[in-house]
């Protein structure tokens, strides 16, 4: 019988992939990957064996995780690989855990530990990470306007939410409307690469400031308690 691992890649600088990932990523014998380009640059700088890689992400075919089960009962390793951080927080690598624990419980499924960008942003947030709430990203459409009023009226903070430059400007008003208005927000651009950017102040302040400089790069938002 096979194993399974779930493999934490670097969100941006690549020299953050841990030693025994690369060793994983050496021994496996089939790669799942949320997007194979972003595999296929990972596994080349570290002069990985050549082998298999299939696409894997939200609208992956179910047949791929059949076909990785398949291997898998057949002795073969698989790792598993999102594009950016630990698997399962904003990619499919949940639905292969949770298909092989209803249907071949018997594989090992093993944690190759790693950078992940909510606890990356929190560590420079200013505010204790021992309770926080991850939301991941707003909806686009249908229900935005209760998620904000619902991300208001927990009690727990921080609260930690991914958003992406297109819709940076329209997240960063709508917590102007539903937060207090001395609310600090961390705001986490391209964390790890080269133009990382790590800003603090409240929704208006960090609106002003991506009205005048078009943002760019993925964003995590680290929402503190009101002062």
């Amino acid at each position: 019988m096979g194993k399974l691992y779930m493999v934490a890649t670097p969100i941006g600088n690549l020299s953050d992939l841990s030693p025994r990932a690369i060793e994983t990523l050496n021994l496996v014998d089939l790669v799942l990957a949320e997007d194979t380009r972003v595999a296929k640059k990972l596994l080349d700088k570290f002069d990985t064996p050549k082998k298999p890689i299939f696409r894997c992400d939200e609208s992956a075919n179910p047949k791929i995780y059949q076909d990785a089960i398949n291997r898998l009962k057949a002795g073969e390793s698989v790792a598993f690989m999102s594009d950016a951080g630990t698997p399962g927080v904003a990619d499919p690598g949940w639905r292969l855990v949770s298909l092989i624990q209803k249907e071949a419980p018997e594989i090992s499924i093993v944690p190759i530990p790693g950078v992940s960008s909510v606890t990356t942003a929190l560590s420079v947030s200013g505010v204790p990470g021992d309770q926080y709430i991850f939301l991941g990203y707003p909806p686009h459409k249908k229900g935005r306007n209760k998620f904000f009023t619902e991300l208001a009226e927990l009690k727990i903070r921080p609260v930690v939410i991914f958003e992406s430059p297109h819709r940076l400007l329209k997240t960063l008003e709508a917590l102007t409307t539903s937060l207090p208005v001395d609310t600090e927000i961390v705001v986490c651009r391209e964390l790890t690469k080269m133009y990382e950017e790590i800003r603090v102040g409240t929704a208006t302040k960090h609106l002003v400031h991506f009205k005048e400089t078009a943002p760019r790069g993925e964003f995590v938002l680290v929402i503190k308690k009101a002062l």
